[in-house]
This record gives C-alpha cells, sequence and structure tokens, in this order.
C-alpha cells in the first residue's frame, strides 16, 4: 500500500486534490492545521471511494512541526507528494506585516525545501514516484503589490524545475514538477488580503475552480512534462519542459 500526501488539504486546491487522487483509487494522507475540515475531507471521500485516508493535524509554518510531520511518515510507504500548503500577502513591501511574511516564508519556502529533501532522500530510486510541488503564474511573473508572496513562488520554480534536471541527470526514478495556477476560486484571497470573505465572482475577471486546477494536476502528473502552468492571459493551461535556464556545474 503506497501513500499520496497532500499538505494543505483542508480547503482549495488541496482538498480537490485528494477527492481527484480518491478517484484515481490512491490511498491518502492528508495533512493541514483545521483537523474537523480533514475530517469533513476524510468523511466525503470514503463514501465515494474504498481507499484508506489519514488525516494529520500540524502546522508546517513551525519548522519543528514539519520534522515530526515527516518523523510521522516514516510508517507508511509514500509513492507521491504534492506540497501545496501556502498563503499569499498583497501589500507593498514597506507596508507588510512581517510576522505574516515570516511565516509565509517558512511554510511557502522552508516548508516546502524540507519535505521535498527528505522525500527524495527516502524515495528517488523509487519507481513511479513523484512529487508535486504547487507554485503560481506569479511564480514566473511579479505581481504589483505581491512581491514578497511572488517571491516565494519564483523560489518553488526555480527549485523545483532545478531539482527535476539534478533527478533526471542522475538516473534518478523519481520526477519532480511544478504547478503553476493563475487566479483560482479558493481562501488564497481571503487570507491574503486579511479579510473574513471575499467573493472571486465580480472581483475577480477570470479564474478556475479548485476542482479544475486539481484535474490540471493530474494532467500534470500523467505527463512527462516538469511545469504544468496557467497563461495568466488567456487562462489557457499547457504543459511544459523546465522554463528557467539550467546550467550543469563545471567539474574542471
Amino acid at each position: 500500500m503506497a501513500y499520496t500526501v497532500i499538505t494543505g488539504a483542508s480547503s482549495g486546491i488541496g482538498y480537490e486534490a485528494a477527492i481527484a487522487f480518491a478517484e484515481r483509487g490512491k490511498d491518502l494522507i492528508l495533512v493541514a492545521r483545521r483537523e474537523e475540515k480533514l475530517e469533513e475531507l476524510k468523511s466525503e471521500i470514503q463514501q465515494q471511494h474504498n481507499v484508506d485516508v489519514v488525516i494529520k493535524s500540524a502546522d508546517l509554518a513551525e519548522p519543528e512541526n514539519v520534522h515530526a510531520f515527516y518523523e510521522d511518515l516514516k510508517t507508511y510507504t509514500l509513492e507521491t507528494f504534492v506540497n501545496n500548503a501556502g498563503f499569499g500577502n498583497f501589500d507593498p513591501v514597506a507596508e507588510q506585516d512581517l510576522d505574516k511574511i515570516q511565516k509565509m516564508l517558512r511554510l511557502n519556502v522552508e516548508a516546502l525545501t524540507v519535505l521535498s529533501t527528505l522525500f527524495v532522500r527516502d524515495y528517488e530510486n523509487q519507481e513511479g514516484t513523484q512529487l508535486l510541488n504547487i507554485s503560481s503564474a506569479g511564480g514566473y511573473n511579479i505581481v504589483g503589490g505581491a512581491v514578497t508572496y511572488c517571491s516565494t513562488k519564483f523560489y518553488v520554480s526555480a527549485f523545483t524545475e532545478g531539482l527535476a534536471q539534478e533527478l533526471q541527470g542522475k538516473g534518478a526514478k523519481m520526477r519532480a514538477k511544478v504547478l503553476a495556477p493563475a487566479a483560482t476560486e479558493t481562501e488564497f484571497m481571503k487570507r491574503s488580503f486579511d479579510v473574513e470573505d471575499i467573493s472571486y465572482e465580480g472581483n475577480v475577471p477570470q479564474y478556475h475552480t479548485a476542482k479544475e486546477m486539481a484535474h490540471f494536476l493530474l494532467d500534470l502528473y500523467d505527463s512527462n512534462k516538469v511545469v504544468g502552468i496557467v497563461d495568466g492571459e488567456t487562462y489557457e493551461f499547457h504543459l511544459k519542459d523546465p522554463i528557467y535556464p539550467y546550467v550543469e556545474r563545471s567539474t574542471k
């Protein structure tokens, strides 16, 4: 029995990705801060699909929780790891709430890097394993008013693309891939703007639903490409080879 791990599974893309992988018959390990939301998701999945669903409540913005969470996974065999947990922020740099920004950096960058590293270390030579990191169209274009958030996603994109080529270069069996959504109907805007609620309808000219994005994630999963990216103008989804330049280190 091999599991698909999804972080940030209590809502949005993570929630819908869990359902989409369950439809494929994949056993799941789901993690998020809100245990009650995970319980709801587990119940919904198991009413429809004969899969095992393990839930774990953890705030991965706290470094000690990241290592403890991965240690908990040692009793399971893993197949796919989806680093989806993350959040955004919209403020001019000089007006940023640094407590929020530091938490965003720990979650979007540090936790993703640590979990990716540990997963690769343990599973890079296991046939069929995949690491799927969730970036953003803002990981390829800087959006005004969201400079720091976009910078975290530039990191995710560059790190994952580079890792993909590193794995390929040494003949590893694992594949690393990066999904770059544009505006998606999730809790993203609510947390980015620190508001109780905000509607995408009427406020965002174009967007995908979280369910649509989860199915784009599966398209990427099924493909031999490294990048799955939404065009910010047409909102079409494209599967691509690595976008950032990659230079092999010279040994001379």
